[in-house]
């Protein structure tokens, strides 16, 4: 994980202590030159009400027991090993991610579960399975013996820049030594043939073991893993990049499979990579490498200058209703997801404050090589009300804005939930699962299940204005059963406190808060208080969670 780099000028928080309906946090220390920087925020119970999902909880690869503690109520198997998962064999092949393998699951790992285990542990917690459909055409094999096969085998294709030193021996990186990919090598070598009516027979299997989909059995299925990057994660079965039309063609022929053994079952695509597969097939990708973009073939030729993604929305329309959840990826661009583990600096971590606002913000540019206004989640709605059908859900089934060991990584994974409720996403799947012990799991149990016992944040968002979310961000949201207002406040700040003033309208009066707050990785129920004139007032130490739970009838408006 990446390691944790702080400032010099510290504010260690101690506890709340209220004072005639004020909060106020006392600090072991506060450097003189950075007092307090003062935050209004302004909340209407009356205004900007709607619908929280619970789907944006959910996680991607998740033991039972996290998805229980986190209370997620959906639980994602993708990732590029499952665009070429045979179900028959239980086999995948690992693609580029590990010397092109097809290697047997091994049942003990959770991040290797594709099939029947998945689907099981999953609802053991109650919680719903998203599983990948592959689309490559061909799926993993295995050897005699279930022995792991090699796609650029060395004995048979020579000596290459790379091989697996720790497996198998004989798997080369699929790069020769002078440094050029080996071309046209025998796909037989590590793979089979594969159709849509093979993923039919799977999910015969599946409906006879767990039932058929349906509103209390629900079941997703995602539409293979970025398959504008086939040609390089897969390049030893897809060497050439899919065009715009293979993909539209082969998302309507597996959706008809997968519908076929089980009607009511939920289809989710294109699960496409981001900035620039959103924008070009990966046949007009794997051009640009050479070419550039000025002329890419697809889009001139097969879009007739769409944008891939919306254009492939317009053909599924043709097509009928081939899918129900319109889904894409996302990664922040400038250094804050490091699968490496880079180390964390300053730099990096005042990014991840910003970056957030790729998902909502029309005035954010982008100021990565995408150099554009992203503001993804208004743009796929947009993009689904006007290509597709109105309404269709829409989601982010592959997310992450790293540094999960530190409170930096937490304040940015507070500041996405939010953003997904306040934004209306439907359902969001966070690739992979945080480990109990980091300050990231226990954002999302802020959200979840903060006290242990299932209490979570609200299930109807209502307005929450802050001066500057890459300070100090803020979410409100009414609770059902209660009634109580819960609100998330984010300290993004890496060495400076928050006095915040909590501004509640539409709301009762006078009442109690409950405050929970994550700092320096650990919750705490700090005490209760009393608050007045709608008036919340707290002092929140900096790289801080804290959820409040006021307690009054909202007044109506």
């Amino acid at each position: 994980m990446p390691s944790r780099r702080r400032h010099s000028a510290h504010i260690l928080a101690a506890t709340l202590i209220w004072q005639s309906g004020l909060a106020v946090c006392a600090t072991a220390a506060v450097a003189a030159q950075d007092p307090p920087l003062t935050v209004r925020i302004a909340i209407d119970a009356a205004a900007n009400r709607h619908p929280i999902s619970p789907l944006i909880y959910g996680l991607s690869f998740a033991t039972t027991q996290t998805l229980r503690a986190l209370r997620a109520p959906i639980n994602r198997s993708g990732g590029n090993s499952a665009s070429a998962y045979n179900w028959r064999l239980d086999a995948r092949n690992a693609g580029k991610d590990w010397y092109f393998e097809s290697l047997p699951v091994n049942p003990e790992d959770i991040n290797d579960q594709f099939g029947e285990r998945f689907v099981a542990l999953t609802q053991a917690a109650g919680a719903v399975p998203m599983l990948t459909i592959p689309m490559l055409g061909r799926v993993a094999r295995l050897g005699a013996d279930r022995k792991p096969l090699a796609s650029f085998s060395i004995v048979k294709y020579g000596p290459q820049q790379s091989r697996d030193v720790r497996g198998l021996a004989d798997a080369g990186n699929g790069i020769a030594q002078n440094g050029e990919p080996i071309a046209g090598n025998d796909p037989n070598d590590a793979s089979v043939p594969h159709d849509p009516q093979d993923e039919t027979g799977r999910i015969k299997e599946l409906v006879s073991k767990f039932g058929a989909a349906g509103p209390r059995n629900e079941r997703y299925y995602l539409m293979d893993n970025e398959p504008s990057l086939w040609q390089l994660i897969h390049r030893d079965i897809h060497p050439v990049g899919a065009h715009a039309s293979e993909i539209a063609g082969k998302v309507i022929a597996y959706a008809r499979a997968v519908k076929a053994a089980d009607p009511e079952a939920r289809i989710v695509a294109p699960e496409e990579w981001g900035w620039q597969g959103y924008r070009y097939s990966g046949f007009d990708q794997q051009y640009a490498i050479a070419h550039g973009l000025d002329h890419p073939p697809d889009r001139e030729h097969e879009t007739h200058g769409m944008d891939y993604v919306p254009w492939l929305l317009a053909q599924w329309k043709q097509a009928g209703h081939p899918i129900d959840v319109f889904s894409l990826h996302f990664y922040p661009q400038g250094g804050e997801y490091s699968e490496t583990g880079a180390a964390e600096t300053p730099a990096i971590e005042l990014s991840r404050n910003r970056s957030t606002r790729d998902l909502w913000d029309p005035d954010y540019k982008d100021p990565t090589w995408i150099n554009s206004v992203v503001a993804l989640i208004p743009r796929m709605r947009k993009w689904v009300d006007t290509y597709y059908y109105p309404g269709t859900p829409i989601a982010l089934t592959e997310y992450n804005w790293g540094a999960d060991a530190t409170m930096n990584g937490a304040t940015a994974q507070a500041d996405l939930l939010g953003i997904f409720g306040r934004e209306g996403l439907d359902i969001a799947t966070r690739w992979g699962a945080p480990a109990p012990s980091t300050p990231v799991y226990k954002a999302f149990k802020l959200y979840r299940n903060y006290d242990g016992n299932g209490s979570a944040f609200g299930a109807t968002s209502i307005a929450d204005a802050v001066p500057d979310p890459d300070q100090v961000a803020s979410f409100a949201a009414l609770r059902d059963g209660d009634g109580a207002m819960t609100v998330t406040v984010i300290n993004k700040q890496l060495d400076r406190a928050a006095d915040v003033k909590l501004v509640l309208d539409h709301f009762a009066d006078n009442g109690r808060a409950e405050a929970w707050q994550l700092a320096r990785n650990a919750i705490a129920r700090l005490p209760d208080a009393a608050y007045a004139g709608g008036l919340l007032h707290a002092t929140l130490p900096p790289q801080s969670v804290t959820l409040f739970v006021v307690r009054g009838a909202a007044m109506g408006g």
